[in-house]
């Protein structure tokens, strides 16, 4: 991995080549690429990015110089798109996709949803996409999407649910048929537990299947073992690493722990003072004080390795883990280039849609172009470790 932190600021531009793929693809809120490279694996790769961050623009502009690039989504029209991208309107595009800033949904936030800026830019994204008509449209987010409160009507007390809801009427109205289910991106050969809603969208013919996954921590589906922190780090073992640090009151902590322990593997007499006031806080508060495993997959990357409530300590170094092993665990390519200080790489990485999801989304999407049939013995798979988080049963939740 290469980090540039110094490169000129990228304008908005169109693609470079004319020549149209078999499969034509758009990308908006790009990031640092995750959820792309993964559709690239597949065999589907974007035309245009739409990115307003300039340190992800910086990396996009390195790494992918030739397509189009554009910025502020609620400026844009679908006569944007197809001019950027140099797609006729009458070839149109295939697929469109997304991942929305998640914070007005998150619920470790204040949950505003479409009353918060980033809630808006979503609605920009289905505006958008309610213009252009992609075949297929995919929009992926956190789990927090499902119980939002948003009102049911103008005027109205927020209702749970009523984001998603929302959302589904929207697309609805727009004659989209949907599918979704909460994915943990360890059973498509992630080396991470993460997970993600991810909702496909589809203009005609029957709604899209769920993903199809690759591995599983149970034997019974026959498929392999979840992917470890080794196995995505094994590679990198020379490699220098570059790392934020614990401040040293902590790291005094992290000395007494080892490999897959957290605050509560401290001395009791410890454990008040190491926590503070998160010490009388309710809940598990498994975050704090962790040292990841190195044959568990990694917890999830947040922006950031060191906030105390969702600490990703090495397994045996006493650092967080780097921005190398980050883009490792990722599956961001060796050669990928971020630009930005080291705060800002850990939040484009931390940020990604892990490649090998990404991947996944791709796959399901030709298969299903192709007219092929969802395997059935799937039907009954546990995509996540929650209940009623699909288009089937989300309602019961």
């Amino acid at each position: 991995m290469i980090s540039h932190n110094i490169v000129a600021a990228p304008a908005d531009h169109k693609r470079i080549n004319t020549e149209v793929p078999p499969v034509t693809a758009v990308s908006f809120f790009s990031g640092a690429l995750g959820l792309d490279l993964g559709m690239e694996r597949a065999g589907i790769s974007s035309l245009l990015y739409c990115e307003n961050d300039l340190k992800c623009r910086m990396t996009i502009s390195l790494n992918r110089p030739d397509a189009a690039l554009l910025g502020d989504i609620r400026k844009l029209k679908a006569g944007d798109i197809f001019d950027y991208a140099r797609v006729s309107s009458g070839r149109g595009i295939d697929v469109m996709f997304g991942g929305p800033p998640c914070q007005a949904f998150s619920t470790a936030g204040a949950r505003r949803a479409f009353d918060d800026e980033r809630g808006n830019v979503f609605l920009s994204f289905i505006n958008l996409a309610a213009a252009i008509k992609p075949k297929y449209l995919v929009i992926e987010n956190v789990r927090g999407l499902l119980s939002a409160p948003y009102p049911s009507e103008e005027g109205g007390d927020p209702v749970r649910h009523g984001a998603i809801r929302l959302v589904l009427n929207k697309l609805s109205e727009m004659r989209y048929r949907v599918s979704f289910n909460l994915y943990n991106a360890a059973n498509f050969g992630a080396p991470q537990i993460r997970e993600r809603i991810v909702l496909i969208a589809k203009r005609e013919g029957q709604p899209m299947p769920w993903l199809t996954p690759t591995h599983c921590n149970v034997e019974e589906w026959g498929l392999s073992p979840w992917r470890t922190l080794r196995d995505a780090c094994e590679s990198i073992q020379e490699t220098e690493m570059h790392s934020s640090q614990f401040p040293e009151k902590r790291l005094r902590y992290f000395k007494m722990l080892t490999e897959g322990q957290y605050w509560k593997d401290l001395p009791a007499e410890m454990q008040a003072d190491a926590m503070g006031k998160a010490y009388l806080l309710s809940g598990g508060k498994t975050g704090f004080y962790r040292r990841l495993s190195w044959d568990k997959p990694s917890a999830t990357l947040v922006t950031s390795p060191t906030m105390p409530a969702t600490d990703l300590c090495h397994p045996t170094e006493d650092r967080p883990l780097s921005i190398e092993e980050y883009a490792a665990i990722q599956e961001f390519p060796p050669d990928w280039k971020f630009c930005g200080d080291i705060a800002d790489i850990y939040r484009q990485i931390g940020n990604a849609v892990p490649v090998a999801l990404g991947e996944a989304i791709g796959r399901g999407i030709l298969a299903d172009m192709a007219g092929k049939k969802p395997d059935e013995r799937f039907s009954s798979f546990p995509y996540s470790r929650y209940r009623f988080t699909n288009h089937l049963n989300w309602e019961q939740r």
